[in-house]
């Protein structure tokens, strides 16, 4: 079986090229992220599981969930996914689709843990900091970790920055045990 980041290539691919074309980047992201929401609830992925329920009530399950929020190409692109049975891999196509948004306009997004609640100052000290070294626009989702002990540790793609107390006390004791 393949892989989902192989199957949701194609169709993040495709949506991301829909949405360019009409310039409705934003839109596609917003609708993706709903889609994703929607697929990972647990009644939904039983109804996608489902060999007795078909890929079309499936596809409308979908599209009622989210009445009003999803554009015609949307929930073309939901019949799409359904009938190939693929919503499963609603996630994965806008993780994907949210890679090429964001280097088409340049942005790089940032996972930043810290022991402590920083204030706005402090964020958007960080945030420049990061734009600077990253030479990209940065958007960072902050969240609060108390195991840390102190510091930050940030995850930009693959580049992991572990400036915590945590890190720094466990290069200590293998410095000291060699």
């Amino acid at each position: 079986m393949a892989e989902p980041s192989t199957i949701a290539r194609p169709y993040a691919e495709a949506a991301f090229r829909l949405a360019d074309a009409q310039g409705k980047l934003a839109e596609w992201s917003a609708a993706l992220a709903n889609l994703a929401a929607v697929a990972a609830d647990p009644r939904v992925r039983a109804a996608i599981g489902n060999p007795e329920i078909s890929s079309a009530k499936v596809a409308g399950l979908f599209i009622a969930v989210l009445a009003g929020k999803l554009s015609g190409e949307a929930e073309n692109f939901v019949r799409v996914l359904a009938e190939n049975g693929r919503l499963d891999v609603l996630p994965e196509i806008r993780a994907q689709y949210e890679a090429l948004k964001n280097d088409r306009e340049g942005t790089v997004e940032a996972e930043v843990w810290t022991a402590f609640e920083m204030d706005p100052a402090q964020v958007a000290d960080l945030v420049a900091r990061l734009e600077k070294s990253t030479g990209r626009k940065v958007k960072a989702r902050v969240s609060i970790d108390k195991a840390l002990i102190g510091g930050v540790k940030i995850v930009i793609g693959d580049k992991v920055i572990d400036g915590s107390a945590r890190a720094q006390l466990a290069a200590l004791e293998t410095a000291l045990k060699a």
